[in-house]
């Protein structure tokens, strides 16, 4: 009686690299964008303490300078009041080339609540 070898077979093994290489190439520009949908968060929810809609979007820009965000600027947000509270929100897309016609859009928003 022959022993049946078991393993993964060197076409196997490419498939395999080429999967974890792909994933490995998205995650890499997948991150900058988390990063930076955190960075507005943060800068939403200091921006909400300014008294007026106009020092409010001054905040958010001088936040935006300084931790390098570029998807969102002080007119693209929201700005309201909700039960005597100011509420920031924000709603941008991000696109990343993938191959060819392939892309990936991120669809990111958020507030300062």
């Amino acid at each position: 009686m022959k022993k049946q070898q078991r393993g993964l077979t060197f076409i196997g093994l490419l498939l395999v690299g080429a999967i974890v290489a792909l994933s490995a190439l998205v995650a890499v520009q997948l991150v900058p964008t988390l990063i930076e949908y955190q960075a507005i968060g943060r800068a939403a929810k200091r921006a909400a303490a300014g008294p007026t809609v106009a020092e409010i979007r001054s905040l958010f820009d001088k936040a935006a300078t300084i931790d390098n965000i570029r998807s969102v600027t002080g007119r693209d947000l929201e700005i309201r009041k909700e039960n005597d509270q100011v509420v920031v929100e924000f709603a941008y897309e991000r696109e990343i080339h993938l191959i060819g016609p392939a892309w990936l859009v991120m669809r990111y928003s958020g507030s300062s609540r």
